[in-house]
């Protein structure tokens, strides 16, 4: 209630405020004004803190500098309590200032855990989620939230190279598909299927990752791969915070590929008497590696956030600047993100309106054909100059497929601006009976505008067998690039529209000691992919132009040259209907009861199956509630879980995948003129349906020693059945001989365990340390369909010299994902030359390709793990996080073509294979020589702050950090880092792509007022 007075004769206002005072005066008269502050265990403010006198109604809470000011005497007793945190009471003595320290609640089962369509406490829930928080994030010059998470969450393998713009690869409990095996599926802020790059690493407050498919089911046939519920931060009622913080970084080369110098080359040659071919020795030491690479990259963040609120309203916004430039030359990102969050209340705060928006908007300068320019790097002599003379770039045409990497990247631009514009809008309606009604739209939009430009330079590579140097796949393989004469030119302006509705109703009531809640909704989502244009053309009148003016290029003056407008399957629309329905079911908090089932249509599958049935149910007992637990004290909380459940996928297909499909097949002369002709290219498939995975689990969280060690166990087996693939059948059977069709199944099993543990607590030190560990086994169980009925498929062909046709990976039954498949070494002959065992166990110098092939070891890794540790000393802060990857194998086939030393006189080799003979022509060979261990320990990161405690009046805390990434790793491989790719259907495979790794250093401040 707000009282006005409004009277011009000031001294009547005194009179009363006087009469006010003297009739309260006996009241107050053994009690006096108190203030104080109060802080979390780092030091910094908390506001919104509930301060109370306990028996007596007074209270308030504390400002944004988290100072508050209250009434109380002596031997009067401070109740405080804030969400998160443990309450305290603090006995009032003679002293008029206090500095009261909360600490986060002891019970992580307190916490509050977001699931699909609501939230639950660490307690209430039966499935497997692991949540983690904004301060337990990865901390570095860090864009991609994979990386943020990259082993703090047991079973989420993440590996990423050293590129700025390629995200990091996340696979959770295994790649449950050999279809384009992806990431999980992002909520952000409730937004289903919501672009990360909306979202900037400050804004974050929780991840909760949703593991087992009683947690995922929930979102039907996207949520095979797991789903991620992304929380960011909102404002608080009362109270007004700003805050900035901000970074600059410096990155260096942390490891090199270990190649020969100019004098260990012509030693080796000469050993070998041997010469360089002609043209390549003009008595230089050139390092191309370093050529390519800045000596050091730089970078920056910076993020000012507003936050706060009055009693029926909040608001939280920020700006995030990111800049950074990658450690190779050209390459780089630039993102500006802005957010804001807006929560309304009215009706007694029963009824809430939340908006909220966000856009991202980045700018990515790749390497052009950056795969290429790394291997013309590695490959090329040192012996050679980086310029002629006359300052023009140094090519020798005489050799094979040998370019400079220079000339490649300098005479090449290759841009991506990407846009993300994220909103929602939240209607929450509290009713009668215990029933909440929300109904939720969203839009999202993503735009991409791509451009790449190819100068004249290139006019000297064609017809000289230009190969590009794809990443490994199925049915990938490289292929000559042909660009037009006087610059070539593409570009494409595409964007991706998300329109979303969900409505759902949830009931939340208790009977005495039974508590029921349950979830009712409905979703509704259209989708369009790739509305825009692309367009390619040739022949401009100069390389200063670019891809921005099409207008003056002039690509029909070249006959032969035919425009390309991209894929025609480019453009897609699809809808996506659903029903959904979830209860939760507790009884005295004790035995815990959760099912669930959501029906998907879908526009991408055929016509008889247009619908799906995902289901899912799980169990937990607490057993520390029952009285046979009472007299013990070692377990302050034990619950057991299980759960069953089917999830599905429906990624990698898109609008036109079950339909027959016609398009540009080949052109001819009609009249004179030259024509498109159109044939079948895919046939039709009416029972095309998304893949189904069923999962089971059993878990068990515990507390131990008065909460001072929690953790928790999980056992998981995943089946995958009815995979999505592309299948090539003869064309007598199906229109244009492909087919997207169903077929064959994988199996993941795995044991996960999570350890925290809080070993010093004291008012001055802190220590708390978490261990995290997870073993999974992949295995393919089937690869039959109704097209195949085969049991392998041989794929990843590198084709390094001389060994084209050769592949590394099997598709087999009873094999992981991935298997190699190979050469066996057998050693050298007599004469030093490269032996390998046949499929009958004897050697020979010249084994078959495909037929004396063995199985050779597994990329998938037997153990992830994740050690973290955190101290606190008065104002300092110590963090200390390691990771490490056990048992996984990888293929070096950058090591295998670096070593061919019989064409050591016109392509560099590395040192490790000085000891091979030069006339070993087949040392070279893919082979099991050059699978070599992935396991490695990384300290991956360590950050040491400190703290100032309200330095100013203005300002209440000031934290200033240095963060080191990358600082060491142990491993025996001997590439240039073991940590490589296990995203997609070719993981483990280093083939003259990695993208170096770096070792950055950071110096940060964040600042609350």
């Amino acid at each position: 209630m707000r009282l006005n007075l409004n009277c011009k004769d000031k001294p009547v206002i005194l009179m009363l405020l006087l009469a006010l005072i003297f009739s309260f005066q006996p009241l107050f008269a053994q009690d006096g004004r108190i203030t104080g502050v109060v802080v979390d265990t780092k030091g910094e403010a908390l506001p919104a803190v509930t301060v109370s006198v306990k028996g007596k109604s007074r209270a308030t809470s504390t400002d944004a500098n988290g100072k508050f000011s209250i009434t109380a005497g002596a031997g009067d007793v401070l109740v405080l309590t804030y969400i998160g945190t443990n309450a305290k009471e603090v006995t009032v003595t003679s002293e008029k200032t206090y500095r009261i320290e909360l600490t986060e609640s002891s019970q992580a089962l307190k916490e509050t855990v977001v699931i699909g369509y609501g939230t639950s406490s660490r307690k209430a829930i039966s499935s497997a989620i692991t949540q983690v928080k904004q301060e337990d994030l990865n901390r570095g010059a860090i864009a991609d939230v994979g990386q943020l998470l990259q082993g703090k969450v047991p079973g989420l393998n993440i590996t990423a190279s050293g590129d700025p713009n390629k995200p990091a690869s996340v696979i959770l409990r295994g790649a449950s598909t050999v279809n384009s095996p992806g990431s999980p599926f992002y909520v952000i802020d409730g937004i289903p299927g919501a672009d990360i790059a909306a979202v900037a690493p400050n804004d974050i407050v929780t991840i909760d990752v949703l593991k087992d498919a009683a947690a995922t089911a929930i979102y039907g046939n996207r949520a095979s791969a797991g789903v991620i519920m992304v929380t960011t931060k909102r404002g608080k009622k009362n109270s007004s915070i700003v805050s900035y913080s901000g970074y600059a970084g410096v990155e260096k080369v942390s490891n090199q590929l270990d190649l020969m110098n100019a004098d260990e080359i012509r030693a080796f040659l000469t050993r070998n008497n041997t010469n360089f071919s002609n043209g390549n020795d003009l008595g230089a030491n050139t390092d191309w590696m370093k050529a390519i690479e800045r000596s050091s990259a730089f970078s920056q963040n910076h993020n000012i956030s507003l936050s706060g609120g009055s009693e029926h309203g909040t608001y939280s916004a920020s700006v995030n600047y990111f800049k950074k430039n990658g450690i190779l030359q050209g390459s780089s990102l630039e993102r500006v993100i802005g957010r804001l969050a807006v929560d309304q209340y009215a009706l007694n705060d029963k009824l809430k309106f939340s908006l909220n928006l966000s856009n991202s908007t980045s700018n990515s300068n790749n390497v052009p054909l950056q795969n290429v320019v790394l291997l013309q790097a590695a490959k090329h002599l040192p012996v050679n100059p980086l310029y002629n003379a006359d300052g023009s770039y140094f090519e020798n045409f005489s050799n094979l497929g040998y370019y400079s990497p220079l000339a490649i990247a300098n005479n090449a631009k290759d841009n991506t601006k990407y846009n993300v514009l994220l909103g929602s809008f939240v209607t929450e309606v509290k009713l009668p009976f215990g029933l909440t009604y929300n109904v939720n739209l969203s839009y999202q939009k993503t735009s991409a505008s791509h451009g790449e430009y190819y100068g004249s330079y290139y006019n000297l590579y064609a017809g000289s067998g230009f190969y590009n140097n794809p990443d490994p796949a199925i049915g990938v393989s490289h292929s000559l690039i042909n660009l037009g004469k006087n610059g070539t030119a593409y570009r494409s302006e595409l964007s991706n529209t998300v329109k979303t509705v969900e409505t759902y109703l949830t009931w939340n009531r208790k009977f005495g000691e039974h508590s029921l809640t349950a979830v009712l909704g409905y979703s509704y989502q259209d989708n369009v992919v790739g509305d825009g244009l692309q367009a390619s053309t040739i022949n401009f009148p100069t390389d200063n132009v670019g891809y921005n003016n099409f207008a003056l290029s002039n690509p029909y003056e070249v006959r032969s040259y035919i425009i390309d407008f991209g894929n025609s399957q480019t453009y897609g629309k699809t809808l996506l209907l659903s029903d959904f329905f979830r209860f939760n079911y507790s009884y005295k908090d004790k035995y815990l009861v959760q099912g669930s089932v959501r029906r998907d249509g879908s526009s991408v599958f055929g016509v008889n199956n247009r619908w799906g049935y995902f289901p899912s149910g799980s169990v937990a007992w607490r057993i520390t509630q029952e009285d046979f637990m009472k007299s013990q004290s070692l377990f302050s909380e034990l619950k057991l879980r299980a759960s069953y459940g089917v999830t599905g996928n429906s990624f990698g297909i898109g609008a036109f995948s079950a339909q027959l499909l016609y398009g540009g097949f080949d052109r001819y002369y009609n009249s004179g003129a030259l024509a498109q002709a159109l044939a079948p290219l895919q046939g039709q498939n009416p029972d095309l349906k998304w893949e189904r995975t069923a999962s089971t689990n059993i878990g068990v969280d515990f507390a131990m020693f008065n909460n001072k060690i929690t953790g928790s166990v999980d056992v998981y087996n995943k089946n995958t059945r009815d995979m999505l693939f592309r299948y090539r059948v003869s064309s007598a059977l199906v229109p244009g001989g492909n087919i997207v069709a169903n077929g064959g199944s994988i199996n993941n099993k795995g044991i996960e365990v999570s350890l925290t543990a809080n070993p010093v607590s004291t008012k001055d030190f802190n220590w708390s340390s978490t261990i995290n560990a997870a073993y999974n086994k992949n295995k393919i169980t089937s690869l039959k369909s109704v097209y195949a009925n085969g049991d392998s498929i041989l794929y990843t062909s590198p084709e390094g010299p001389g060994q084209s046709g050769s592949t590394l990976q099997i598709l087999k039954v009873g094999y992981p994902l991935g298997q190699f498949f190979t050469f066996k070494y057998a050693g050298k002959d007599a004469n030093g030359n490269s032996l390998f065992y046949k499929r009958d166990g004897s050697t020979t110098n010249q084994p078959l390709t495909g037929v004396d092939y063995f199985y050779a070891g597994s990329p998938q890794p037997k153990v992830l793990m994740g050690w973290n540790n955190s101290f606190r000393y008065k104002n300092f802060d110590l963090n200390i996080f390691l990771r490490g990857t056990f048992g996984s194998k990888i293929f070096n086939a950058t090591r295998a073509d670096l070593s061919n030393v019989a064409a050591a006189n016109a392509n560099n080799i590395l040192r490790s294979a000085a000891d091979d003979k030069i006339t070993d022509t087949r040392n070279y060979f893919y082979s099991d020589r050059y699978i070599e261990s992935g396991s490695y320990v990384r300290l991956d990161n360590s950050t040491i702050g400190y703290n100032i405690k309200q330095p100013i009046k203005s300002i209440s805390n000031i934290r200033v950090y240095l963060t080191g990434n990358n600082l060491f790793v142990i491993t025996g491989y001997k590439g240039v880092d073991p940590e490589i790719n296990q995203g997609g259907q070719s993981p483990g495979i280093d083939y003259n792509n990695f993208y170096p790794k770096t070792r950055t250093f950071l110096l940060g401040v964040n600042v609350s007022l």
